[in-house]
């Protein structure tokens, strides 16, 4: 953060923002707003990083108010601790989430979505841990056990998915990665996946469980690879395709377990905390594909929704420290 520390910042001034603007490109504009007043149980965060999801980019909603401040997941210091003293205090280091306001230079967020960052890890990087990294947490939970089974992760090369191959190594499975090309493969083998596949449909034998990124087709062809009694968490729609399955023909063929819908549980807070303790202990790899300052959002937005980021795209608002 610099030898300053945080900043000292007092309601009503103003600060530097990424806001919902229709006629901009990405429905996105850079513009000067209020800073944000904080609730009984918010703490004012000085935001150092933010990161990009696709789901945030891809799927913005044009009937948002313009100027409205979007963004899920952003890291940063407090500035001033929540009034009731449910929170960190002022000058702690923390990765947040909110379901708005994330990126801007402060944001206001409720403490049980926060977690406290220890000095060794890289506070800008913790911005790609909230929606992703708790997304594939929460999702692996809902295999059940997968000690010495076999599971399956789609988009394997995103956000979620390369946290879903470590944390489903680390629960004691054996890995299937599958990915749209060999080149989006590299470095998942050294993220715990025990091989990759270009698509399911490459893939032999059967799995325990799948984590379904894509959607579409490749959600179809998962279920297909699935083993009796096992379970296909599907998360998202990264495909942007409809799924049809032939259940009539599963049922046939062979029982091939449940499909399940996946929506992260809030508050994030406890989870954000297993996950910065898992990356302190050298456990669990961040997955940063682009970094860049944030006056470079465009640019960013065009490489995450063109699939040329491996994991996540983190944009810096301030150095840290």
């Amino acid at each position: 953060m610099g030898p300053e520390g945080p900043a000292h910042t007092q309601i009503g001034q103003r600060m530097r923002a990424l806001v919902h603007h229709r006629a901009g490109r990405h429905m996105l504009r850079m513009d000067d707003v209020p800073v944000p007043e904080p609730g009984p149980s918010q703490a004012l965060v000085q935001v150092v990083a933010f990161s990009f999801n696709f789901g945030e980019v891809a799927f913005r909603t044009p009937e948002l108010p313009d100027g409205t401040i979007p963004g899920w997941d952003a890291a940063g210091v407090v500035v001033t601790p929540a009034a009731d003293g449910s929170g960190p205090v002022s000058g702690a280091r923390v990765v947040t989430f909110g379901w708005a306001g994330a990126w801007a230079e402060f944001r206001a967020v409720d403490t049980d979505e926060l977690a406290v960052v220890p000095d060794g890890v890289d506070l800008g990087s913790t911005a790609a841990l909230p929606v992703a990294g708790v997304t594939a947490l929460q999702a692996v939970r809902r295999l059940g056990p997968i000690l010495g089974g076999r599971v399956l992760v789609t988009g394997a090369s995103g956000g979620v998915g390369r946290y879903a191959v470590q944390l489903a190594h680390l629960a004691g499975a054996e890995v299937v990665a599958s990915v749209g090309s060999p080149e989006r493969g590299e470095g998942l083998l050294a993220l715990g996946a025990t091989e990759v596949v270009v698509g399911p449909h490459t893939m032999r034998g059967r799995v325990d469980g799948v984590v379904d990124n894509v959607g579409g087709r490749q959600l179809a062809e998962a279920y297909q690879r699935l083993s009796s009694g096992g379970v296909v968490v599907a998360v998202g729609m990264a495909s942007k395709e409809p799924t049809t399955i032939d259940f009539e023909q599963a049922r046939i063929a062979h029982d091939r377990g449940r499909i399940e819908t996946f929506n992260i549980s809030v508050p994030l807070g406890g989870d954000l905390r297993y996950l910065v303790r898992l990356a302190e202990q050298g456990r669990l790899e961040i997955p940063v594909g682009l970094r860049a300052g944030w006056q470079s959002y465009e640019e960013a937005a065009d490489r995450l929704l063109s699939r040329q980021v491996p994991g996540k795209a983190v944009l810096d608002v301030r150095e840290s420290d």
